[in-house]
């Protein structure tokens, strides 16, 4: 996600003169989102008021601004400035997929759109009784599909190959989960990289291809090295080698060495 998102940007500035930094290095929407909502989680309680905060939000999504928009619907799902409150958070993430749903995979706002198309459909996957949310599988896996084909969020393409996997899901269907395992891969998803690889190690639904299955496991767990995925990466990618044989394991490292930079902006 290279592009620098002016819009995100322009809302950012508007906490200058609170005492914040602008995000000046954000790379999308999303990014400079969630870096403002870092930026606010580490705030000295005296350098903004909690009230003041909501309230230019409120201004900026009742202006259409997605990131505000998306902004609020985190502080209402986690709580962070605000009372924890999911139905507010599944109205502000539903207004932008609502309002954005046919908007150009380009535009620049796509990753928000795409990633509160994921976030209703979790909602929906669940359920939320507390917030009127009745579980709707089939309507939380449309939505999920949705980021995933028409945007081509990696995120939800990793999520619909896990929903492929699940036998009370769409699975077990190895074959289309490995299809959208990979073209997460390839935008450089940990997770998608490192679940493509068990795959192709093992020959689960398909024929064993451990080189590069290794490949992907070790791009994979290089990749989330210091994230909350690390663990879980880290014993895939450990266990699998230990079963290599040692030509396979050095045929691994080299392609993931020549590889995987190709695969390093997720």
């Amino acid at each position: 996600m290279p592009i620098v998102r002016s819009a995100a940007l322009a809302l950012a500035a508007a906490f200058l003169p609170m005492g914040f930094a602008a995000p000046a290095q954000a790379q999308s929407a999303l990014d400079a989102a969630q870096e403002l909502a870092q930026m606010l989680d580490g705030a000295n309680p005296t350098q903004i008021d909690s009230d003041n905060l909501v309230s230019a939000l409120e201004g900026a999504a009742a202006a259409g601004q997605p990131i505000a928009l998306w902004q609020l619907g985190i502080m209402y799902e986690t709580g962070s400035g605000v009372d924890k409150d999911p139905a507010k958070a599944f109205q502000y993430f539903s207004q932008i997929a609502n309002d954005n749903a046919d908007a150009p995979p380009s535009s620049l706002d796509a990753d928000i759109v795409a990633q509160s198309f994921v976030k209703i459909g979790d909602y929906f996957l669940n359920g939320v009784p507390d917030a009127g949310i009745v579980e709707d599988n089939a309507r939380g896996r449309t939505l999920i599909m949705h980021a995933a084909s028409y945007f081509g969020d990696a995120d939800a393409q990793y999520r619909v190959g896990m929903l492929y996997l699940d036998p009370s899901e769409l699975g077990p269907n190895p074959l289309q989960s490995a299809r959208w395992f990979s073209l997460a891969a390839r935008k450089g998803h940990p997770g998608a990289q490192a679940r493509l690889g068990d795959m192709l190690v093992r020959g689960e639904g398909m024929e064993a291809q451990p080189v590069e299955g290794l490949m992907w496991l070790n791009i994979a767990y290089r990749g989330a090295l210091g994230t909350g995925d690390e663990s879980w990466i880290g014993e895939l990618a450990q266990g699998a080698m230990s079963l290599a044989s040692e030509s396979e394991a050095e045929a691994a490292l080299r392609a993931a060495d020549s590889l995987g930079a190709q695969f390093a902006e997720y």
